[in-house]
């Protein structure tokens, strides 16, 4: 889409908080990536005793490569932690670690907002796929009959299917640290400034969700009064 004053005033904030929270979660996990624990587990080491702490003893863990390429696979049931992190001995890996084994546990317990983002994965993709093609469609048809417009408000609809994932997908997330840092304080993985340490690398992690989401609902927004006016 072109780039007009509704861009500049609302999306255009939003990617630059979106760019910064990027630039920020990888300067917080450099920095805490640097310091060690003083029990000297590995992150693999300690997502493993949480995971059997869990009843996940079957759970495999494997290394991947990349930095920050973490996650948790539900359809393969495991879990991939970047070589930084699966090995590495730092606050911030046993953080990441045990936030990916944060969303193996979600799994486990049937947790509702991963029940319904899964459930909602495919309109989803659809949506993203089809959304701005046919906001695009609408716009240059409605110039031949009003009625297009409808084409582009059902292009918005799908756009909002995007929102409505990323929106599910944000509890998810703060859940998983919430797990993590339950799970270190619980079983002493890590103690005092160590855990503030971790909490810091988690929650810019979970940040830069916040900020993706801004940029979808203010594009959202944004798609609503382009179609609103051409209608009008």
């Amino acid at each position: 889409m072109y780039i007009d004053w509704t861009y500049i005033v609302l999306v255009l904030p939003a990617v630059l908080l979106s760019m910064w929270a990027s630039s920020n979660v990888k300067s917080t996990y450099a920095k805490y990536a640097k310091v060690f624990n003083a029990r000297g587990i590995t992150g693999a080491e300690a997502a493993r005793r949480v995971l059997d702490a869990n009843g996940l003893r079957s759970l495999p863990i494997e290394m991947i490569d990349g930095e920050l390429t973490d996650h948790y696979d539900p359809k393969a049931n495991v879990i991939r932690l970047s070589a930084g992190v699966y090995g590495g001995r730092s606050i911030a890996a046993v953080g990441v670690a045990c936030h990916e084994v944060g969303h193996a546990i979600q799994h486990s317990v049937d947790y509702a907002p991963v029940k319904i983002r899964e459930a909602i994965v495919p309109v989803t993709n659809l949506g993203a796929k089809l959304s701005v093609p046919l906001i695009i469609l609408g716009l240059l048809l409605a110039s031949f009959s009003p009625m297009f417009t409808y084409l582009a408000y059902i292009g918005v609809a799908l756009y909002g299917l995007c929102a409505l994932f990323q929106l599910v997908t944000l509890p998810t997330e703060f859940n998983a640290s919430r797990r993590a840092v339950a799970s270190i304080e619980g079983m002493e993985l890590l103690r005092g400034d160590e855990l503030e340490g971790t909490k810091k690398v988690l929650r810019a992690a979970a940040l830069t969700y916040v900020a993706a989401l801004a940029v979808t609902l203010m594009q959202l927004l944004r798609f609503i009064l382009i179609v609103g006016n051409r209608r009008d």
